[in-house]
């Protein structure tokens, strides 16, 4: 008569099993104790940093900023009025803007919370078989009271994404495909659209390990 081996037992193959999901399966985390304790209504979107090279970018990226936070039930400031009140006071540089006080940022706009983007890439390149557009950035969601860290995140588009199904016929193909794509993307300013999807991930709510619903939205404190 056969008998089941030791390490076989249902004891031992279901702890192997807990053990095997434990390792495949991992879902993005963030502490929101922070967050949910601020409950931000308001927020001041500061011009981007750019540390890509294409000098467009943070422009790009804060003209498309305003909306997916709205969406996400947050007043967010105009966009047109933060900049003219920055120029009023001098502040024309991003970076400079990024380095005031938050405590002075509230004196001055009322907000309760300033989100700080910093673009990483933005355009479109061509390598030998290839050609792509992205754009990338990371985000920090500043409490302007107390000058806490309420949440930060990191997204990226790219062009590859949408066409990957595409293909093209032998190394020829290829190669045209890429220089078409890469006319393409300079002709019609693709990076501006890539802005535009990776800023629906990057500040779209409900997301894992995004942003929380703001309290204009139906979906408020239920994140």
């Amino acid at each position: 008569m056969n008998s089941m081996p030791t390490c076989w037992s249902p004891a031992v193959w279901l702890s192997g099993l807990a053990l095997l999901a434990s390792g495949c399966v991992t879902m993005p985390t963030y502490d929101y104790t922070a967050y949910r304790a601020s409950r931000p209504a308001s927020i001041l979107v500061l011009p981007p940093t750019n540390a890509a090279t294409e000098i467009t970018a943070s422009d790009s990226v804060l003209a498309q900023a305003t909306l997916p936070l709205a969406e996400s039930g947050y007043y967010v400031l105009p966009v047109a009025l933060v900049d003219e009140t920055f120029r009023q006071n001098g502040l024309t540089n991003a970076d400079e803007i990024a380095a005031v006080p938050p405590a002075k940022l509230r004196e001055i706009f009322g907000a309760d919370a300033a989100l700080y983007i910093n673009v990483k890439e933005f355009g479109s390149y061509y390598i030998v078989i290839g050609s792509d557009t992205v754009a990338s950035a990371d985000a920090r969601l500043i409490d302007l009271k107390s000058g806490a860290l309420l949440w930060e995140g990191k997204a990226k588009a790219s062009a590859s994404e949408r066409r990957a199904a595409a293909g093209a016929g032998g190394i020829i193909g290829i190669l045209v495909s890429a220089i078409v794509f890469q006319i393409l993307d300079d002709s019609t300013n693709a990076g501006h659209t890539e802005a535009g999807f990776m800023n629906q991930r990057l500040l779209g709510a409900g997301r894992p390990a995004g942003l929380l619903y703001g309290p204009r939205s139906p979906k408020y404190q239920q994140d």
